[in-house]
């Protein structure tokens, strides 16, 4: 076959098929010009628009433990981090932060955490179902990682919408540079596998830029995604942590992950995509950007003030001492700024 004449065309063929064949997507990723980006960007910024008007969608953020049993090395509160200062939020506070959160405008909580195995399925149950007994017209998201399937029956019988788990690269090799023997690409897989069965609406995602990832293991990622077909694609530049074997690595790329955004966009045009904290903290101005990059939401943080400064997967993390009120209004200001509203709604993927 002919190689394509130049990136726009890549770029109009990637919107109108949603997808190009890997040597052209590869030829996307690696010859990208400001003039091509700009190009890409707007396209993708388009097709958001075209799937959810100017609305960006608001998930309040509630990381309730920072324990960890697992040891990934790229991960601020592995187990082995002797270091880390850990806690765990009681259930009251839980809900305490979803009371505050529904006045201010939430209609989806995420409850947040390391795989901690204090937290039963009969407690995550319990609290998941009091939330939704309390606000009826909100979901529930849970991002606390690998769990037999029976587990997330149960989640998702008690009354979880969503679930997170970003499969952070689908390649084994890969896989096995980021994570200890203990933990497989094949069993991430069967995890994502059984939430879409079970009926959640399901996301997934990977760091930009972190050690050893290539551009075909981005490929890989990219195409394995469009085959599975999540609701939700989580993406954000890696940041190293000072007290992990990654310290020394260099920090991911915000122009990678903006341009990854945009290819997610078109891949997936009704898929939703957070511009996220990472993005955030690797720029000033990250989320507003990845919004015109075609990202559609984003996630401050509903946390108690006095442990969000615990809950680091990564060094420099922003928005740490903000009251929830104070963070909700800023996000508002910022995303109207750049001609965009926040939707006070659930935000349900039109997947």
């Amino acid at each position: 076959m002919d190689r394509l004449k130049d990136n726009r065309e890549r770029v109009d063929i990637l919107r109108r098929e949603g997808t190009l064949l890997r040597e052209e997507m590869k030829i996307l990723l690696e010859t990208l010009t400001e003039e091509d980006q700009q190009y890409l960007f707007q396209n993708a910024a388009e097709t958001a628009r075209e799937n959810y008007g100017t609305d960006v969608y608001l998930r309040g953020l509630i990381e309730f433990s920072n324990y960890c049993k697992n040891d990934c090395y790229y991960c601020g509160i592995r187990r082995s981090n002797r270091k880390a200062d850990r806690y765990r939020l009681g259930e009251d506070v839980i809900l305490n932060c979803c009371d505050t959160g529904y006045r201010l405008g939430f209609r989806t909580f995420v409850l947040q955490s390391g795989e901690d195995p204090f937290f039963t399925d009969e407690i995550i149950c319990g609290i998941v179902s009091k939330i939704k007994a309390a606000h009826p017209d909100c979901a529930v998201t849970l991002s606390i990682g690998e769990k037999p399937r029976q587990s997330y029956e149960a989640y998702f019988r008690a009354g979880a919408d969503r679930y997170l788990l970003r499969h952070e690269t689908i390649n084994p090799l890969h896989y096995r540079m980021l994570h200890p023997e203990e933990l497989t690409i094949e069993n991430r897989r069967r995890c994502l596998e059984d939430l879409k069965e079970i009926g959640f609406q399901v996301g997934c995602g990977m760091m930009v830029g972190c050690p050893g990832q290539t551009t075909d293991f981005l490929l890989d990622d990219l195409y394995f995604m469009k085959e599975f077909g999540p609701h939700m694609i989580g993406i954000g530049p890696f940041i190293p942590h000072q007290d992990t074997p990654f310290r020394d690595q260099k920090q991911g790329s915000v122009q990678d992950t903006l341009r990854l955004l945009a290819v997610i966009r078109l891949m997936h045009p009704r898929v939703l995509l957070p511009a996220t904290t990472a993005l955030g903290t690797a720029d000033p101005i990250g989320r507003e950007k990845g919004i015109l990059a075609g990202a559609n939401v984003i996630m401050p943080n509903l946390s108690p003030t006095d442990v969000r400064g615990k809950y680091l997967l990564y060094d420099g993390k922003i928005c740490t001492g903000d009251e929830a009120a104070e963070c909700r209004r800023c996000m508002e200001l910022r995303v109207q700024k750049i001609g965009y509203s926040i939707a006070v709604s659930r935000g349900d993927s039109r997947v």
